[in-house]
């Protein structure tokens, strides 16, 4: 039987990590599957992005973006499901797999070994592109001269 259900903010956060990820980190760091049964194959479809000015304005609708999604049961019941940016059905499957073994004890070995991972990298890929803008930043100042007072 498998645990209980993880507290929904942790199950947010590793489903965001998964979805964010590049598949090829993600084969690397997680190249066997364990035994499944796929309850919905991986299949593309397209989601409305929705933005607001400035954060806080009225909500409008940006563009669509494909999305792939797939939902996957563990031979011990876990239910697993990933949904991720673009068309990669292996990414998606594989995201779902994740997903259900952190329903189960594996769950701490695979927060160490996977997710810790991803995040540290995201994290770390956050930081290059804001120092990057940083370092475009423009400083702009006025001198004072003798006829301004």
């Amino acid at each position: 039987m498998p645990e209980p259900q993880p507290n929904p903010t942790a199950r947010q956060i590793w489903m965001g990590v998964l979805a964010r990820c590049r598949p090829d980190r993600l084969a690397a760091l997680m190249p066997d599957l364990a035994a499944h049964v796929v309850l919905r194959p991986a299949e593309v479809g397209a989601v409305m992005v929705r933005g607001r000015v400035g954060a806080v304005g009225s909500p409008f609708n940006l563009g669509e973006m494909s999305v792939t999604r797939c939902s996957v049961r563990l031979d011990d019941g876990a239910v697993g499901h990933g949904y991720v940016q673009g068309r990669d059905k292996g990414h998606a499957r594989r995201a779902a797999v994740l997903d259900a073994l952190m329903q189960t004890t594996q769950a701490p070995d695979l927060q160490a070994t996977v997710l810790d991972v991803l995040i540290a990298e995201e994290a770390a890929g956050r930081q290059a592109r804001a120092e990057k803008a940083a370092s475009t930043r423009v400083e702009f100042f006025t001198l004072v001269r003798g006829e301004d007072k």
